[in-house]
């Protein structure tokens, strides 16, 4: 057995996306504080749970230690793709003004051998885990083969998907009683109840030229509801807090303006993270 100063070595020679407790005080080093709190999620107790882009298993490892009967990680992009390479790749694009090939994602990005799969790995070997590890695309893999779960785990991947919609049906005809969708959201004040896509061509968001649409509140909404799902809670919607106002001589001068002279102001907008729990 490792000890606790060869345990948290092991870890540091691994690029973590989400800190996660191996046990005996070690922790991952994740590039990301990001995570849910367990009154965010189901019950996990005794359920079947499938985790969408589980990338190094931090919510797959979660609902195993809650007492899910049987957890399923699924995952390939972060699993196979040389982010860092793509990464200056995309840069690249940037600099030159130019939208990548994606298709490089799964061609000359692509490792078979799966390297950056090696967090998962190593967290389900030290925490002697059961949970079962699938490499597929969501987007295409068998849905029969891959089977339905009580809770199906889908975070940070939605706006990540150019098909929102179809991804969600997808969802839907795995899921046996609940998923979790957590995704980028858009909150436009004045226009609350509006539902609303924001698409993004480029790098924009989170400088990621990755993230297509993403939603309001009432998108998710919608969109969960004509996936298939019968009902939707809403547990992380739009921040409460209103942007800085216009200024009185901004205002002033939007009122001097001749009418068609200039565009009204686009509607002060917020990014943040919607978090809904759509039920079958």
């Amino acid at each position: 057995m490792l000890t606790r100063d060869e345990l948290q070595a092991k870890a540091d020679e691994i690029a973590w996306f989400h800190s996660i407790d191996l046990g005996q005080g070690v922790r991952t080093k994740g590039l990301s504080e990001l995570a849910l709190r367990l009154d965010q999620l189901p019950d996990f107790a005794g359920s079947t749970v499938l985790d969408i882009g589980a990338w190094d298993g931090f919510y797959s490892l979660l609902a195993e230690r809650q007492g899910a009967s049987r957890v399923v990680a699924l995952d390939h992009y972060a699993w196979g793709v040389d982010i860092e390479a793509r990464d200056a790749y995309w840069q690249q694009c940037a600099r030159e003004g130019r939208l990548p090939d994606h298709g490089l994602d799964t061609t000359k990005f692509w490792h078979p051998d799966l390297p950056w799969k090696r967090g998962f790995n190593f967290a389900r070997e030290v925490l002697d885990s059961k949970v079962e590890d699938v490499v597929a695309d969501f987007t295409t893999v068998d849905l029969e083969e891959l089977g339905t779960f009580d809770i199906v785990l889908y975070l940070g991947v939605l706006y990540h998907m150019k098909e929102p919609l179809t991804c969600l049906e997808r969802v839907r005809k795995v899921t046996r009683r609940v998923a979790v969708i957590e995704t980028e959201a858009l909150h436009l004040h004045g226009f609350d109840h509006e539902r609303l896509l924001q698409f993004h061509a480029g790098s924009d968001v989170q400088r990621d030229f990755g993230n297509w649409f993403v939603p309001s509140i009432g998108a998710l909404e919608s969109l969960c509801v004509a996936a298939g799902f019968s009902s939707v809670k809403i547990v992380a919607g739009p921040p409460s807090g209103v942007p800085e106002p216009i200024s009185r001589a901004l205002q002033r001068r939007i009122r001097g303006l001749r009418s068609g002279a200039a565009p009204p102001p686009s509607a002060p907008t917020q990014a943040y993270r919607a978090l809904v729990h759509a039920f079958v």
